[in-house]
């Protein structure tokens, strides 16, 4: 593509002296100006270059090179000032894109990942600047993303900087048009912050090879506290990342089989700064003693000392090889080739050839075919590992059974291996809308009609919320309302009454405080309702359903799951506080449609989420990001950062794990991994084996299963209330997708749950559906679980409730009155 001299610009992104963008070649979209010289100065600049330079980089040994800077300027409005920027990137041969809106912003920026971000913060009247960074910031690509802000001259005193950095800006420009001053700012900003900015992108590639490494890695500090240790250090040494890091060699039990000198003798050589190479004994955390040959390096940093060192170990004894968690670690890197002891660990891989070669019968060839690829890969996931047993199967199998194999395979490469296949659209149009509004990702529409969600203003709390409460201080109506908290049948409406549409602030209190969640974060009390009044405050109050009443139902319901005995015995501590967290924030700033409405509307945030579990993937990351922006309300500032990122993991996967499209692998993994084993082991006789018990409940894979199954449960427990509570939420989601659907229909978007019409639709069928569908068989398996035969009574009167109602051929929440 020949170099472009001139500037696209349309309403929504602007493209300069690079690739022209695909936006520039609609008619519709796009009017092009040409610039003979620059508009600041009135000087003439001489066309980019079309040869694109790179710029090499040394980074320690590595040589890095950088393709010209990639700029995306944000300036509603063109006025000097942007073109000054204009002008500067061309002169120094950047790429330059300009965008009009927060939204072909945020697009443009998806889309090209851009070293430097300039954003115009002078004007607040055409968009917020600062909410415009936190939204790039929350993008996983702005990490080594440099953004500045354009600011207008001050007036009189100079103001802070610091909201400008709380929102995720690296600096600021105080605004001047003229083009050698824009220009230097370019080059000071590419040669200062986006060049350190690249080196630490290119040290990724460093923790990746870490990562990947067969030999244990470790590095400590200076004064010998570690620091790191790759998995193959775990593997091979028996230890987890989080019981080192931060502890001194010294307090690393050592073997007793080394020389009494050797540790003096090694640390002499190394505090000299020189690599010490020998064997070494080590202890595993078993107590097993391993012979290894180490190296240890110095390394020089800052003032010429040293700052670390790195110790690389690598096992002497054969007897290792065989040691299945150093297996685990070579069978998942893709590097052993470059090892000959790796290379006689793949002579037993099958290769394509001698599969294909196999056999002479035509039915025989394309099985062996078919799986070749799958054979010879060394990388090989459960799945596939299935699949190959299933091909050997075939081979000496008569010709019906290695057809019925054949099927069983074609039903295993399927993707929905856990969604049940519904018929067709006539027999059960509820279900069916249900399942296309809950379980997919929508239709995509190519009109370019858009859905944007208006930019969430900051909220204020109501003045009776605005001074944070003690638990002393809640006043009796309220307090009253909350007596009967523990108890499954508590009315949730009764306090979004009390509290005036607040109860997530008063019932988080009651129920954080039942759990000593402020002792276990170490956090003070008023931390803990500052944040509950700012995770309540961005739930909409507008939404009929998914507001905070029904944050605050969901809290309740997994309090009350995480009092049963079974699920006591599964979960630790921070198992308990992350399900209460994730419960409070699981639906943070939900805009009232679903996942589907925003995918077919092209939304921000579908387009920001890749149509990807789009709301879900927002509640968890806005909920940190609300969480740890101020100190007055960061629960998590004194936990340690393990410990943190142990809880951060944990409140994520159960977030994401509310997101329909993967309920049934969810409850169907529930079931196999913990109800069967649990069932068998009943059933001969070994509730007495506890330990047996033990393992099944207390095993890791198994508590995320029923962390996720406990918060799914608690998502969709309506079902499972007292009738009147029932009926209350049902009425409310059934307005919420009436809503949708009016929306809908107004947009011109695809419909996704047609049944969901105010004018036609019945209510106790949805409600009937639902219940079939999703409902039953979850609770069924939760109730085996958790022992819950009150919820399961509540459940079978509300099913014959709506029956009942169906049967009379009525559509409303209630039969008239009589």
């Amino acid at each position: 593509m020949g170099c472009a001299s001139s500037i696209h610009i349309s309403d929504r992104v602007v493209y300069h002296s690079g690739k022209e963008s695909e936006d520039s070649h609609s008619p519709q979209q796009t009017n092009t100006t040409q610039h003979q010289g620059n508009p600041a100065s009135g000087l003439p600049l001489k066309p980019p270059s079309c040869k694109t330079t790179l710029t090499e980089v040394q980074f320690g040994p590595m040589k890095l090179f950088k393709d010209p800077l990639q700029v995306l300027l944000v300036f509603a409005k063109e006025d000097s000032q942007s073109n000054g920027f204009c002008w500067a990137c061309e002169k120094a041969n950047y790429r330059c894109s300009m965008a009009r809106t927060p939204e072909s912003a945020l697009e443009c920026f998806s889309e090209k990942h851009h070293d430097l971000v300039i954003i115009d913060h002078r004007h607040s009247r055409h968009f917020d600047a600062e909410a415009l960074c936190r939204s790039m910031r929350a993008v996983s690509s702005s990490e080594n993303t440099v953004i500045v802000a354009v600011v207008k001259r001050p007036d009189r005193e100079e103001a802070s900087v610091m909201p400008l950095i709380n929102a995720g800006f690296n600096r600021r420009y105080v605004e001047n048009a003229n083009m050698m001053a824009c220009y230097n700012e370019l080059l000071q900003l590419e040669h200062g912050e986006v060049r350190a900015q690249f080196k630490l992108r290119a040290s990724n590639a460093i923790f990746t090879a870490l990562e990947q490494s067969q030999d244990a890695i470790e590095i400590t500090s200076e004064d010998q506290v570690i620091q790191y240790v790759n998995p193959a250090y775990e593997s091979i040494m028996g230890y987890q990342q989080g019981e080192l890091i931060g502890k001194e060699i010294i307090e690393v039990p050592k073997s007793e089989k080394n020389k009494p000198d050797l540790l003096e003798t090694i640390n002499s050589c190394i505090r000299k700064g020189k690599e010490w190479q020998g064997i070494y004994y080590a202890k595993k955390k078993n107590g097993d003693n391993i012979q290894q040959n180490v190296k240890i390096t110095p390394v020089i940093g800052q003032g010429g000392k040293i700052r670390h060192y790195v110790s690389i170990n690598r096992p002497l004894n054969d007897n290792n090889k065989c040691d299945k968690s150093t297996e685990r670690v070579q069978a998942e890197s893709q590097t052993d080739i470059q090892s000959s002891k790796h290379k006689d660990r793949r002579k037993g891989s099958l290769d394509v050839k001698s599969i294909t070669s196999r056999g002479s019968d035509g039915s025989s060839q394309r099985r062996h075919s078919s799986m070749a690829r799958i054979h010879s890969m060394t990388i090989e996931a459960p799945i596939t590992k299935v699949i190959n047993i299933i091909n050997q199967a075939q081979e000496s199998s008569p010709m019906p059974v290695a057809e019925a194999l054949d099927r069983v395979l074609e039903i295993l490469r399927t993707t929905e291996l856990y969604s049940p296949q519904l018929g067709t659209k006539d027999e059960d149009p509820h279900t069916n809308d249900l399942v296309g509004g809950l379980m997919t990702d929508g239709l995509r529409r190519l009109s370019g009609n858009e859905y944007i969600l208006a930019t969430k203003q900051p909220h204020h709390l109501p003045s009776h919320l605005a001074t944070p409460l003690s638990l002393n201080d809640i006043p009796p109506r309220i307090a009253q309302t909350m007596e009967t908290e523990e108890s499954w049948d508590f009315d949730i409406f009764n306090l979004e009454a009390a509290t005036m549409k607040r109860p997530l602030t008063f019932l988080g209190l009651k129920i954080f405080s039942r759990f000593g969640v402020c002792e276990f974060l170490n956090c003070p009390e008023a931390t803990l309702r500052s944040w509950l009044q700012v995770i309540e405050a961005n739930y909409h109050s507008s939404n009929s359903y998914h507001n905070s009443t029904h944050a605050a139902d969901v809290l309740h319901a997994t309090a009350y799951f995480l009092c049963k005995e079974r699920v006591k015995q599964s979960l630790d501590p921070i198992d308990e506080v992350a399900a209460l967290i994730a419960a409070t924030v699981h639906d943070v700033d939900h805009p009232g449609r679903t996942n589907s409405f925003l995918c077919n509307a092209g939304s921000e945030l579908a387009i920001l989420y890749n149509d990807t579990a789009v709301l879900e993937s927002h509640h968890a990351a806005l909920a940190f990001q609300l969480t740890t922006r101020d100190d007055k309300c960061n629960i998590f500032k004194h936990i340690e950062r393990n410990e943190y990122r142990t809880l951060r993991q944990a409140v994520i996967d159960m977030v994401l794990a509310t997101e329909m499209t993967k309920h049934f692998e969810h409850v169907n993994k529930f079931v196999n991994s913990i109800n069967k084993p649990l069932a068998a082991l009943e059933e001969n006789g070994g509730n007495s084996d506890e330990d047996s018990v033990k393992s099944i409940l207390t095993s890791p894979e198994n508590r995320i299963l029923v962390k996720r199954m406990l918060i799914k449960c608690a998502d969709i427990s309506n079902p499972c209330r007292p009738l009147e509570l029932c009926i209350e939420w049902a009425g409310r989601i059934s307005e919420e997708y009436f809503a949708q659907t009016d929306e809908e229909k107004r947009q011109g978007l695809p419909v996704v749950m047609p049944v969901f019409d105010r004018n036609t639709c019945s209510i106790p069928k949805s409600q009937i559906s639902f219940i079939d569908y999703f409902i039953t068989d979850m609770f069924d398996a939760w109730d085996a679980f958790a022992d819950l035969p009150n919820l399961m009574q509540h459940l079978d009167n509300n099913f014959k409730y709506w029956k009942g109602l169906d049967e009379r051929k009525l559509h409303s929440l209630r039969p008239p009155p009589e």
